[in-house]
């Protein structure tokens, strides 16, 4: 996605990347955009990134949120009950990025388990574990806090658990296919 430079229209609470530490970016702040996937949008201040949240795409203003309405579609979504399915909650998974790396986290083989606990009247427990490109990214939170709310936007989960395990230790051997090619990492 080529780069956009947009200015802040009010105060901006973001997510200092890699660190993960919350930062408020004032009104007037000049920003570009370097991704905009999964509902969040990544963009750069001064050599800086910050993720700013779904629910403040709007501090960039009615053209922004035009521009990038398509790639920040994976916001969270409600989904009913009915055909609940594992495959749903992979599905879900796959909206969830990395705000530095253009792929989603299923392939960019972060998820190491998922599974489902029928409790009964049509819903579910649902419980991941999941790591991260490196242990000291402090955005782990982030991510694991967007997955959880994914998978709770499915009608059929009552509840989800998103667990950052470090073993085995993430390697890029375990991109799939798919985030290979999203990456360039295929010849």
């Amino acid at each position: 996605m080529s780069s956009d430079t947009w200015t802040l229209s009010r105060d901006c609470p973001t997510t200092l990347i890699p660190a993960g530490d919350p930062v408020v970016l004032p009104e007037g702040t000049e920003v570009e955009v370097s991704q905009a996937l999964g509902g969040s949008v990544t963009v750069r201040v001064k050599g800086m990134l910050y993720r700013i949240a779904p629910d403040n795409i709007s501090v960039l203003g009615e053209e922004a949120v035009d521009r990038y309405r398509e790639a920040t579609g994976g916001a969270v979504a409600q989904h009913d009950a009915s055909g609940f399915s594992e495959d749903q909650v992979w599905e879900v998974l796959k909206g969830c990025f990395d705000p530095e790396i253009p792929v989603n986290i299923v392939d960019l083989g972060l998820i190491y388990d998922l599974k489902l606990t029928d409790i009964g009247d049509d819903q579910h427990m649902v419980n991941v574990k999941m790591t991260l490109t490196a242990q000291g990214c402090g955005m782990g939170p982030v991510i694991a806090d967007d997955a959880r709310a994914r998978i709770e936007s499915l009608g059929a989960v009552h509840a989800a658990t998103v667990d950052i395990v470090w073993d085995p230790p993430w390697t890029p051997h375990m991109i799939s296919p798919e985030g290979r090619q999203q990456l360039g990492l295929d010849s």
